[in-house]
């Protein structure tokens, strides 16, 4: 990996997945083939890889289970397969988190590139006029912040190099895909043009669309610290997340957020 996230663990291609080091604690990877997110893609009749990603919910040191437990924390990974979806570069397909029983709220999430090239695409709603949209551009290091209620996708940038990263989550994390689905995906389909790059195309089933493609910002506000991996800022400091199972602590910073 060209980051290192702060414990020992390791993406592998064949099969698609990751190694635990022997501090680590991780469950089975659960896999998204191809056909479980046709709904959201441009072409929903493409072919690619499959499967195209896969996940690992509830991973970290074993020293700290019971505090994450505790805290209502959740770390998770996921890992991309090289290659494309028809024109379309490897992507999830979208969703919205649901709201919490712990807070009332739905919950934000803490992005971290590992490996490779990622666009965190996100919009505030899944409704006909989606509001804000942006397409946040992050290379291995990065941390980018997805609030709460919107509706968001990861994006591989690089076709040829797969794309790994990390998050803090929830811990009773949920998804919800029935808003993104019935609109056929979310406002923006990222595209592969004919020289490689991503280009971006309007989803007709959204009213007028703006779209801000962007770095990521430095988050001063929420104390992250850019360079060091969010896992390891957690060591330093156990309470500095609790705003993302419990993002009603920090209300006033998702008010006009920019991620």
């Amino acid at each position: 990996m060209n980051f290192y996230p702060g414990f020992d663990i390791k993406p592998t291609t064949r099969p698609l997945g990751f190694k635990y080091g022997p501090d680590v604690f991780g469950p089975p990877v659960e896999n998204r083939n191809l056909n479980s997110i046709r709904k959201s893609l441009r072409d929903p009749n493409c072919s690619g890889p499959d499967p195209v990603y896969s996940i690992a919910m509830d991973i970290g040191k074993k020293e700290h289970l019971s505090l994450l437990e505790k805290l209502h924390l959740l770390y998770g990974a996921v890992t991309y397969a090289s290659g494309r979806l028809g024109n379309e570069p490897i992507r999830s397909q979208g969703h919205i988190h649901k709201v919490s029983a712990l807070s009332g709220w739905s919950t934000p999430e803490v992005y971290e590139i590992w490996s490779g090239k990622a666009i965190i695409y996100m919009q505030e709603k899944a409704e006909d006029q989606p509001g804000r949209c942006f397409a946040v551009v992050a290379k291995p290091g990065d941390v980018v912040i997805v609030p709460p209620y919107w509706a968001h996708a990861t994006i591989s940038v690089d076709q040829h190099q797969p794309l790994t990263f990390g998050a803090w989550c929830d811990r009773k994390y949920g998804f919800e895909y029935d808003a993104i689905r019935s609109h056929k995906g979310l406002a923006w389909f990222p595209v592969i043009s004919e020289n490689g790059e991503i280009e971006w195309q309007k989803n007709p089933n959204y009213l007028d669309p703006e779209l801000a493609i962007k770095n990521p910002e430095i988050y001063i506000q929420l104390g992250i610290k850019s360079g060091k991996s969010i896992y390891t800022q957690f060591e330093e400091n156990t309470e500095k997340f609790m705003f993302v199972p419990q993002p009603q602590l920090v209300k006033e910073v998702w008010k006009k957020f920019v991620p």
